[in-house]
């Protein structure tokens, strides 16, 4: 499958992160907002070079929303704030993780994070191994 080296919308990116990143056939990459001091994961998003240009350069976390297929910065209408500390690339560039200052619930059910409601359990023997 071959990834596209450049993104569906203009953006105003930096060229050479821009060129670095490897995106989904449909232009995007995940975001994983995870709260700063803390290391809480809190949701995951996704972006498109001009969220990722938007999301450096405005310390406001912005999204590419697939279903609506707009932009939506996180708390614009719920209050819901996420306030960008830093912004990294994994090793293979294709992940955005963005440390943030959540204000309120990340998750649009209203809780803090996306990942705490539906924990799946583990089978005995894929336990933490004994030391």
């Amino acid at each position: 499958m071959a990834l596209m080296s450049t993104s569906p919308r203009p953006s105003s990116l930096d060229p050479a992160i821009a060129a670095r990143l490897k995106r989904s056939p449909d232009g995007l990459v995940p975001a994983i907002a995870q709260q700063y001091d803390t290391g809480e994961v809190l949701m995951l998003g996704w972006m498109d070079d001009e969220a990722l240009h938007r999301t450096l350069t405005t310390g406001r976390c912005t999204y590419w929303s697939r279903s609506r297929g707009e932009y939506w910065v996180k708390g614009d209408t719920s209050g819901h704030v996420q306030h960008v500390k830093s912004v990294a690339l994994d090793c293979d560039a294709d992940t955005v993780l963005v440390k943030v200052d959540q204000v309120g619930a990340a998750c649009h059910t209203g809780a803090r994070t996306c990942f705490d409601a539906d924990v799946l359990p583990l089978a005995a023997d894929a336990e933490q191994p004994k030391r």
